[in-house]
């Protein structure tokens, strides 16, 4: 019935000049591709005139979809693209945030608790629109960010930039979001997920688990075993003496589990609340899979195949008074999807999501394991590095520093990396030197560049005569950095002359012990 309404539809809706103009002027430099009710058009495709989009309607496109990203030029993009490539033909992102909850009234208290938690992070402009079934898209448009942070280019940082904002956004909008729906909390409690035990710690919900003991009398005395399952009702355990036996349950005890937090009730009764409570994250319905690379979302004022509706855009201030009908295509108002923002009004909020994601991982260690990383573009001979084989700039970088601090960690960063040391040994060794500056640099500055780093491939340290040496006070030289133009060829040099010279040393004490022998 939708389908056929919507074919309908579409010549006339999206004959309309000011439909047309709304889609088209936001296609520009992003990806996109037309859906043809059961399946999307090639990738990638972009709009070159307005009437580009009433061609494809006339071909039979129900809606159009859109990236996130801002490219230099979206038709050059191509699947299996390698990163380097594609941070060069990214010319920024816009911060999309995807609602998607089940009941509509849900989805728009959802929508005014982020918006909330944005503003409360300075951001007053941002855009929302309506996604055309039963939740909302937020943007923060490219223009409110920043274009680097100490010196990592933002547009580099898709999407693990955009991810942290919302993790980070989450938290903000939990309280606000728990305070708007409190009155109607009984309606979550009816469905299957969105209730249970609640971690007082870090307020997720906790699953449950069964700490269950087995017996068999067989065995004498009687083996018994206790184990920890989420399944209650488990496969029966054998005894590992009667191997054909199955061992019977003597108790069962259920307890709960954050998998976040990695503590049990059963240790820690303490941290868990012994009360229904509701699961925001699963309320708000955010939708992280939307920040992915060339993942494409619906544009404004496109229709919905399955509702018929037209993805409208609205003011933030009146996102309460939205009713479904407002959204019949036959009955729009045209409105701009993108704001107008003030120059890095979202730099507190990025600086921000970038500190609490770093803060999430253990240890207050990156998770390396998960950074996808670019192909190596310099293999390092394997030798083995000693601290005594670094040239004398890097020995006076390694002292701590006054003046200079980030330029000398770029240094340091490079010169590490290209050596072959992993990651996280990078990491504890560049801790261990800021511990020596003053004053130290942030952690966060260190950690974000950490991880800039984790993702790329090593780029050898400046040479000897770059000038940055002597910018920043450390340029030294002995007799082989005046032969040797880098400081990761001087380790090697270094190396290679010792390693002869511990060889020479081998064969003069072997012949003098021979020799010794023969006067015996």
């Amino acid at each position: 019935m939708k389908k056929e309404q919507v074919k309908l539809l579409s010549l006339p809706y999206y004959s309309r000049k000011d439909v047309l103009e709304a889609i088209f002027n936001f296609s520009k430099k992003r990806e996109v591709t037309p859906r043809y009710f059961e399946g999307f058009g090639k990738r990638p495709d972009s709009f070159q005139y307005p009437s580009d989009i009433l061609a494809m309607v006339k071909k039979g496109a129900s809606s159009f979809h859109c990236s996130e990203e801002i490219w230099r030029d979206p038709l050059q993009l191509k699947t299996g693209m390698p990163e380097s490539e594609l941070n060069e033909l990214r010319e920024g992102w816009d911060l999309i945030i995807d609602i998607d909850c089940r009941w509509i009234d849900y989805s728009k208290k959802a929508a005014i608790a982020i918006i909330k938690a944005l503003e409360y992070r300075g951001v007053k402009n941002v855009g929302i629109k309506f996604s055309g079934s039963k939740g909302f898209h937020i943007i923060v448009p490219c223009e409110a960010f920043p274009e680097e942070i100490n010196s990592i280019k933002t547009s580099s940082m898709f999407p693990e930039w955009p991810r942290a904002i919302v993790g980070y956004i989450k938290e903000l909008a939990r309280p606000i979001l728990e305070d708007l729906i409190k009155e109607t909390e009984s309606d979550f409690l009816k469905v299957k997920g969105y209730s249970g035990i609640k971690c007082e710690k870090c307020n997720n919900l906790a699953d449950t688990r069964f700490e269950v003991t087995v017996r068999c009398d067989k065995c004498s005395p009687p083996h018994i075993e206790t184990f920890k399952t989420s399944n209650e009702n488990y496969k029966a355990k054998k005894c590992p003496v009667h191997i054909k036996t199955e061992m019977f349950e003597t108790k069962k005890q259920k307890f709960y589990y954050c998998p976040r937090c990695s503590m049990d009730s059963l240790e820690n009764k303490n941290n868990f609340i012994e009360k229904i409570s509701i699961d925001i994250f699963k309320v708000l319905g955010l939708d992280l899979q939307l920040v992915s690379p060339r993942h494409l979302f619906r544009m404004p004022y496109s229709l919905h195949e399955k509702t018929a509706l037209a993805s409208i855009v609205l003011d933030k201030d009146k996102i309460s008074d939205f009713e479904i009908k407002d959204a019949d295509p036959l009955n729009i108002v045209v409105k701009e999807f993108i704001p107008k923002v003030k120059k890095n009004e979202a730099k507190e909020l990025l600086l921000s999501s970038i500190d609490w994601g770093m803060s999430q991982r253990k240890e207050g260690n990156l998770d390396y394991s998960q950074i996808e990383k670019k192909d190596k573009t310099f293999e390092m001979p394997k030798i083995k590095v000693k601290d005594d084989y670094f040239p004398p700039t890097i020995q006076k970088i390694l002292k701590g520093m006054d003046d200079g601090k980030k330029r000398a960690l770029f240094i340091l960063l490079n010169f590490f990396r290209s050596l072959g040391f992993p990651i996280e040994e990078v990491e504890a060794k560049v801790k261990e030197w800021n511990k020596k500056n003053n004053p130290p640099l942030k952690e966060g500055y260190i950690k974000a560049q950490l991880m800039w780093h984790a993702r790329h491939s090593p780029v050898m340290p400046p040479n000897f005569d770059n000038e940055i040496y002597k910018e920043i006070g450390v340029f030294d030289v002995d007799n082989l950095s005046e032969k040797i133009k880098n400081p990761v060829s001087y380790v090697v040099a270094r190396e290679k002359i010792e390693r002869k010279i511990s060889e020479k040393t081998k064969r003069e004490n072997s012949r003098t012990s021979k020799t010794n022998k023969t006067k015996e």
